[in-house]
């Protein structure tokens, strides 16, 4: 049995679990094609997640893999992992990753589009949401630098 398993990863090149999460997987995606299939907006959302997925694979990713390069080079980090205590980077790459996700999922009312829209469903205005967004940056930002120096004198003490 072990002879079949090591001949199948060698000709595979993972486990057979990896093989079964795929098929799991892919059986899913097909089974939400087949329910937006018969959705009359369903060519403008598969437009909408192939723009999505370009506009992430062209534009997005060369910018924030440029912009973890700058930090790595500034923060002076040519590992993923230094010798010793905590990583610097990745106290910098989490708090920005959650902000620029809270970013893209509040953008439109950042930039306070749809006011009409927003004040008639909630009667509220659109106005507090940037200094929120920003409130929330530097308390991740913040929450971060507290468990990195903490962290860091662990690592020095103990």
């Amino acid at each position: 049995m072990r002879d079949v398993a090591a001949r199948f990863r060698a000709a595979y090149g993972a486990p057979g679990r990896h093989l079964l999460l795929l098929v799991g997987c892919f059986a899913v995606a097909g089974w939400v094609a087949l329910r937006l299939a018969g959705e009359a907006t369903a060519g403008r959302m598969l437009l909408w997640f192939v723009g999505a997925a370009i506009a992430h694979d062209f534009v997005l990713f060369p910018i924030y893999a440029s912009a973890d390069r700058a930090l790595r080079a500034a923060v002076g980090e040519r590992r993923a992992r230094p010798a010793s205590g905590p990583s610097l980077l990745n106290h910098l790459r989490v708090p920005a990753l959650a902000a620029a996700l809270l970013f893209l999922v509040y953008l439109p009312g950042i930039l306070r589009q749809g006011r009409e829209t927003y004040r008639a469903a909630t009667g509220q205005d659109q106005g507090p949401f940037l200094a929120r967004w920003l409130l929330v940056t530097a308390a991740l930002f913040l929450a971060s630098a507290v468990l990195y120096a903490v962290r860091r004198w662990r690592a020095r003490n103990g």
